[in-house]
């Protein structure tokens, strides 16, 4: 009898160890995870509506978002001043879990409803921004986490690009090709990457998009050079299994806003 009950709970804990998993390969599979990014990006018809747009960024989601572990939040504008320039947020969340329950958390944290209590209720007579869309993206295997510049090399200048292409089944040779040696080289020639990512929801699908940063203008142009003088760019550009992967690509060019943390 005693043996019996020792049998079934022993087959307790290993069930229990099995299901839960000890913290070291939980901790361990999480950080073979890809992140999931929010890019959301906000039209705006004056710099007033600019202004609140970064203002609501840097004073209530920006912190909120911090409480929540989700860092760090880039935040940027066109590079060159306008009243229509749109309003650009990077957000990197570890995983669809922690993406959904943002609203949530949000709804709870009574800080921010305080401090983003104009942002939010504004009128349509007094909007403050026309309106904003949203994207949702997964990093690529090739770059799973988002790179941050390092304090000694804070960038001034960011490029987002979008790459469209004629089919899901060449994005993901795109994607492919990015990983078999685009992303080495453009890290190497100094274009800094910030994040890569396949867009899962949003607009011109199928897409992908990407982040890259220079000291300046100058800099950032020199280092497109080199990478397009690289012998491995060359090579895969030149492999037939990458051919006609992409018809077309929208290209930004960034400046931060004090709300950033990029």
């Amino acid at each position: 009898m005693l043996s019996k009950i020792f049998f079934r709970a022993f087959a307790f804990l290993i069930a229990v160890t099995f299901f839960a998993g000890s913290p070291l390969r939980t901790n361990a599979a999480d950080a073979a995870q890809p992140q999931y990014y929010e890019l959301r990006i906000y039209s705006t018809q004056s710099a007033g509506q600019q202004q609140r747009v970064n203002d609501y960024w840097q004073n209530a989601a920006v912190p909120a978002y911090n409480r929540q572990g989700i860092k760090p939040i880039g935040v940027f504008t066109g590079s060159a001043d306008s009243a229509t320039n749109k309003i650009y947020v990077l957000i990197p969340c570890d995983s669809l879990e922690v993406f959904g329950a943002i609203p949530a958390k949000l709804a709870a944290d009574a800080d921010y409803q305080q401090a983003a209590a104009e942002f939010l209720s504004a009128p349509k007579t007094n909007a403050a921004y026309e309106r904003f869309e949203s994207s949702l993206l997964v990093a690529f295997d090739g770059m799973k986490h988002i790179s941050v510049p390092p304090a000694d090399k804070k960038p001034n200048v960011f490029e987002l690009r979008t790459y469209k292409s004629p089919s899901e089944a060449k994005g993901l040779n795109k994607i492919k090709m990015f990983e078999s040696g685009e992303i080495t080289t453009m890290q190497a020639v100094g274009l800094a990457p910030i994040c890569y990512g396949r867009v899962l929801v949003g607009a011109n699908l199928p897409c992908l998009c990407y982040l890259t940063c220079g000291e300046n203008l100058d800099e950032h142009k020199k280092h497109w050079q080199a990478f397009s003088a690289a012998p491995v760019w060359k090579q895969l550009q030149a492999d037939p299994q990458y051919k006609d992967n992409m018809i077309g690509m929208i290209r930004v060019m960034l400046k931060r806003t004090s709300a950033s943390q990029l």
